[in-house]
């Protein structure tokens, strides 16, 4: 069971925002909705909570119009809109009582979420004595008390620290636990990496990429090796450098760069990662670590929809 967007077409006055944008979103996974400012992240995103209708085009969640499905959503968005002079525990009680709850359950409600986002002393508190992190956090709070069946997170890190990031990112793998949808729009390309299991690339109003993402790494070439040994970065890359020279690797080895703790090697072909770590293996280069490197995302997110992309 899926939410489907097929072909989605929006124009705003002379401007084509989307153009066919298509994509799967699977019941008990996340997905990454990606692409730079102005790709048309935002707009995808009110069209399937149907803030405004696409030009042409469908989205459908378990085989029927969204519209009709009587499917329930949780929002966050990049633009947070809590009252700063207001409690806490008054806001989330009201909001949740506009999504249909009557009091006694959306007490409860505020008060089950206050908790889970470790913020229950702050119930009568005004928003604007806590924190940049913990008021998102509030927020998100607000966006998921009605148990939605599809969780729609934009820029959902934003001033969180690590151990609040990672306070977020144990509530979104309990959603897909769940079975929830989750789409999540970030330009945080680790966050995404960790638990999205799929990916759709907006550019210029286009999908460029999408589908599984461990499967699309896999189509890249492993055409990268990672080095380190027991000297700093420098003085191996000054060593593999003399050695490839000196032992006719110059045209194997294409490119060498010094990182933090190594230096990492770009090949003329992945076919010759092997035979290269028995080329070393038998050098007086000592090495620590030898490991091929797959594209991250946020490289795979460069060449899809970077400047000349």
């Amino acid at each position: 069971m899926s939410l489907e967007i097929n072909a989605l077409n929006k124009s705003f006055g002379e401007k084509h925002v989307l153009r066919d944008v298509s994509f799967q979103a699977l019941k008990g996974s996340a997905l990454g909705l990606l692409g730079r400012n102005g790709a048309g992240k935002t707009t995808t995103l009110r069209i399937i909570m149907d803030v405004f209708p696409s030009d042409s085009g469908s989205v459908t969640y378990e085989g029927k119009p969204l519209r009709t499905a009587g499917v329930s959503f949780g929002y966050l968005p990049e633009e947070r809109g809590l009252y700063p002079k207001k409690k806490i525990g008054v806001q989330l009680t009201y909001l949740a009582m506009l999504r249909g709850m009557d009091r006694r359950a959306a007490v409860a409600a505020t008060k089950k979420w206050l908790e889970k986002v470790e913020l229950s002393e702050y119930f009568d508190k005004n928003l604007e004595t806590l924190s940049k992190g913990n008021q998102q956090k509030v927020q998100l709070a607000s966006a998921l008390m009605n148990d939605p069946e599809i969780a729609i997170l934009d820029e959902p890190f934003s001033g969180l620290d690590p151990v609040n990031a990672q306070l977020l990112k144990d509530i979104v793998r309990d959603l897909v636990k769940e079975g929830k949808i989750v789409l999540f729009s970030s330009h945080q390309m680790s966050y995404v990496e960790q638990f999205c299991e799929n990916i759709a690339i907006l550019h210029q109003g286009e999908i460029v990429l999408d589908g599984n993402l461990q499967q699309i790494k896999r189509s890249y070439p492993r055409d990268r090796v990672y080095i380190e040994s027991l000297e700093p970065s420098e003085m191996l890359t000054a060593k593999v450098r003399d050695f490839a020279g000196s032992n006719g690797l110059s045209s194997a080895i294409i490119d060498i760069t010094p990182r933090l703790s190594g230096c990492e090697l770009k090949l003329a072909s992945p076919q010759m990662r092997t035979s290269l770590m028995k080329t070393f293996a038998e050098s007086p280069i000592q090495l620590e670590r030898y490991e091929v490197l797959e594209p991250t995302l946020e490289e795979i997110f460069v060449e899809k929809a970077g400047e000349d992309a």
